[in-house]
This record gives structure tokens, C-alpha cells and sequence, in this order.
């Protein structure tokens, strides 16, 4: 299926492009080079042109890319862990297509980081609206009851909460620590 069409899909009719979803067999590469890839640079490239191109805009933009690429495996492993608990089934590959198509809302509205406060406030409604596709995606992908939807979507949003604070608590620690100068430094 064209990228295009599955933005489209999944934005706008979530209810109907699950199933369709639900059918295809993809790989984790596959996923990454023909959609993860692509839709999560961008936030990353409206970062860096809202910015400026060079210096830390770009490093920052950069940054933020590797780490949201990082963020979503990590994810969809959380998510894989904790099928079983709420009556899935493990599959690390429906995971990955689980959190990678959910994150369609919240990627695409990458790009209002062009606008100054309003974006963020967009981009948050679309965060939320990832997370109602998220919970459409469970039962179909994970096969986990419908019942327990709501409460699997709720503790998966909670640990994606912790592992993004995780991230940039270490992050700004290494970085307020005497960044990667001090890294290298530690590796002499």
C-alpha cells in the first residue's frame, strides 16, 4: 500500500484500516525503511528549519530523530511484553505495526513545530488522537479482548510517559555533566 494512502487510512478511518492492517505480513526492516523512517523525520525536519539548519537546530533535530527511532522499538517491545496480560498475544512484528501506525497522528503533526505554542497545543491533540488509534489497532493486532483495550492502551501510554522522561533525564544529565566531552573522557 502506498504511504500516502495510509496516512490517509489511518488518520481518517482507523476503524476500517486495522483490519486491513491486521492482514499484512510486514518485517521490523520493512517497517522502519518504508514507514518509521519517513514519517518520523517529520517533526525532526520542522524542528531543524524552525530553528535554523545549522548549528545545535540541527544537532538538536538530529538528536531527536535517533531518539524517536530508538523510542519506538522500545515501545513496541513494551507493548509485546505486556500482551499476554491483558489476554494478547505476543508478536514483536504486530507490536512494531501497532506503535509505528498509532504514531501516524503524532508524526504527521511533527510539522507544526513550524508554529510557535499553538503547534505544540495541535500537536498534542494529535498525541492523543495517536492514542485513541493506538487503543482501535489493539484488539486486532494483539488479539487482545476488546474489554481490555482501554486499560492496555492506558498502561502502554503510561510506560511510553516513562521511557521518554527516562530518555531525556539521562540525556540532559549526560549533557549538564560535561556532555560528550566528558563521555570520552571517561573512556581513556
Amino acid at each position: 500500500m502506498a504511504i500516502i494512502d495510509r496516512i490517509k487510512n489511518i488518520l481518517l478511518s482507523p476503524r476500517t484500516e486495522w483490519p486491513v492492517i491486521a492482514t499484512e505480513a510486514p518485517s521490523v526492516q520493512s517497517l522502519y525503511v518504508d514507514y518509521i523512517l519517513i514519517l518520523s523525520a517529520i517533526g525532526p525536519i520542522a524542528l531543524a528549519l524552525s530553528s535554523g539548519m545549522f548549528g545545535a537546530g540541527l544537532g538538536l533535530a538530529l538528536a531527536s530523530y535517533a531518539i524517536g527511532l530508538v523510542i519506538v522499538y522500545v515501545v513496541a517491545w513494551i507493548v509485546d511484553v505486556l500482551a499476554p496480560t491483558f489476554g494478547g498475544e505476543k508478536h514483536f512484528v504486530r507490536s512494531l505495526q501497532l506503535v509505528a501506525y498509532s504514531y501516524t497522528a503524532a508524526w504527521v503533526a511533527g510539522i507544526l513545530n513550524l508554529i510557535p505554542f499553538f503547534g505544540s497545543l495541535l500537536a498534542l491533540a494529535a498525541s492523543i488522537y495517536s492514542l485513541y488509534t493506538f487503543y482501535l489497532g489493539v484488539p486486532l493486532l494483539k488479539k487482545c479482548p476488546p474489554q481490555k483495550a482501554l486499560a492496555y492502551t492506558i498502561v502502554v501510554a503510561i510506560c511510553g510517559i516513562v521511557v521518554v522522561i527516562a530518555v531525556f533525564s539521562v540525556l540532559s544529565a549526560m549533557l549538564m555533566g560535561g556532555g560528550m566531552v566528558g563521555m570520552m573522557g571517561m573512556g581513556r
